[in-house]
């Protein structure tokens, strides 16, 4: 079980992770689940293990979307480093619905969404050919039509810098923060950041 407190690193807050999943750290809950359900099974059978690390994991994502379930006022952007099998692209995809639990999907084999020491959810998800790394920011209310898809050119042409994202979009840490009652960093104002 993949807990928001267990960090790998210092400097990121998991919301959830199919990476790395321990069958010992499930084996406690695996026999207590056949004990509780009244199944006949073998608490060492490591394939029924396996399988209800993977199902039980599975179901706490749905959790999260719950906990997430924060609709915001814009649009947000994906914005992706894409790992192919020729090299890696940047791209980016909308969430037209700005809610936060509609971050959490992913068609890959393995995923973790985590809230990183700038505030900002990110994903890094493995497939066959590699690894993409994704940031969600949601749109300034203030960002204009011209400024969005600029932004959104930008990501396509391989272009966009921080500045150019931080300029249109914002981040969600503080929205996930508030759920889950951790701690980030407050963000530096415009002026703070050009001194």
């Amino acid at each position: 079980m993949m807990s928001r407190n267990q960090n790998r690193t210092t400097d990121r807050h998991i919301i959830w992770s199919d990476m790395n999943l321990n069958p010992d750290d499930w084996r406690d809950s695996y026999k207590d689940f056949l004990e509780i359900n009244e199944i006949d099974g073998n608490p060492n059978d490591e394939h029924g293990l396996y399988e209800y690390m993977v199902e039980t994991n599975g179901e706490y994502l749905s959790d999260e979307r719950e906990n997430l379930n924060v609709q915001l006022a814009q649009p947000i952007i994906v914005i992706g480093d894409i790992g192919r099998w020729n090299g890696r692209v940047m791209g980016y995809k909308m969430i037209d619905s700005g809610n936060i639990k509609d971050c959490l999907y992913s068609d890959t084999d393995m995923t973790e969404w985590y809230v990183d020491r700038y505030g900002d959810l990110r994903a890094d998800a493995v497939h066959h050919d590699g690894t993409n790394h994704y940031l969600y920011r949601v749109f300034k209310d203030t960002a204009s039509p011209e400024q969005i898809e600029r932004l959104q050119e930008k990501i396509y042409y391989g272009k966009a810098t921080r500045a150019d994202i931080t300029r249109v979009t914002k981040r969600l840490g503080d929205e996930i923060a508030a759920v889950y009652g951790f701690h980030i960093p407050k963000q530096r104002t415009a002026m703070e950041q050009a001194r």
